[in-house]
């Protein structure tokens, strides 16, 4: 199958997704509530997008959701190498951030909330306590794919440790550690929007609360749309810099 087919395939799938959704508001739901694909899209302008808070509130979000994801890498790759640089480290410090990864994060909001308030610090600090660890794990995971006889034989050719891990350990992980950076990708938006919703009077999670409280479907579904095409597409960036990292493997 050719690339133009693949993408014919998918075009076709969602067109067929739509028209079902279509069908079924209108004719077979008997519920006021679910709102057609043609109510979203009169909504989603002028509606949603053309309110000029709603505007300012999805720039709010991408912007908190940026700067979590940033720290989140950062923060998490720099964890993970070091962590996963020694057996020690992986066999002493791994099972913690396990054991820290297994707690849900929806119940440690309210400590958030106590420690950063509700203002924009407390969204990006509970987005980056759901990026970060997806990013630890995965590098962890990837550096314990490297062959411990490649390592050895750039050490015995005098590579210092930093060197080791640009030219050996980093080729060897970009796919795990990429897998682990989409995850973390839409568990920060997890975070950002739960804070929104809950503890917050800005962001999209904010409207979205309002729409749904005021039951107003189409637009709650214009803004989840909206959502999802920012998470898409920050998807895409991220396989996009995957890619540029990956040319090695062709």
């Amino acid at each position: 199958m050719t690339a133009t087919q693949v993408r014919l395939t998918r075009l076709a799938l969602i067109v067929l997704l739509l028209l079902l959704w279509e069908l079924d508001a209108r004719f077979v739901s008997t519920s006021s509530l679910i709102a057609g694909p043609s109510d979203v899209a009169l909504a989603w302008w002028p509606k949603v997008m053309g309110d000029p808070g709603v505007r300012h509130a999805v720039l709010v979000t991408l912007i908190e959701l940026v700067i979590a994801f940033v720290l989140s890498v950062v923060f998490g790759m720099l964890i993970g190498i070091l962590v996963g640089l020694s057996n020690i480290g992986r066999r002493s410090l791994y099972p913690i951030v396990l054991l820290l990864y297994g707690i849900p994060q929806a119940i440690l909001l309210p400590l958030f909330v106590l420690i950063f308030g509700i203002g924009p610090a407390v969204k990006i600090a509970f987005g980056f306590s759901h990026g970060i660890f997806p990013v630890i794990v995965n590098t962890i995971a990837g550096m314990r794919n490297v062959s411990p006889l490649l390592m050895n034989s750039f050490a015995a050719m005098g590579a210092t440790r930093m060197q080791q891990v640009r030219h050996v350990i980093f080729p060897h992980m970009v796919t795990t550690v990429f897998a682990g950076l989409r995850l973390a990708m839409t568990l920060t938006l997890l975070g950002v929007v739960l804070a929104e919703i809950f503890v917050s009077q800005g962001g999209i999670g904010f409207y979205t609360l309002a729409y749904s409280e005021s039951f107003n479907p189409s637009a709650l579904m214009a803004l989840v749309l909206t959502l999802a095409l920012m998470a898409i597409a920050l998807n895409e960036l991220v396989r996009l810099i995957e890619a540029r990292f990956s040319r090695w493997k062709e």
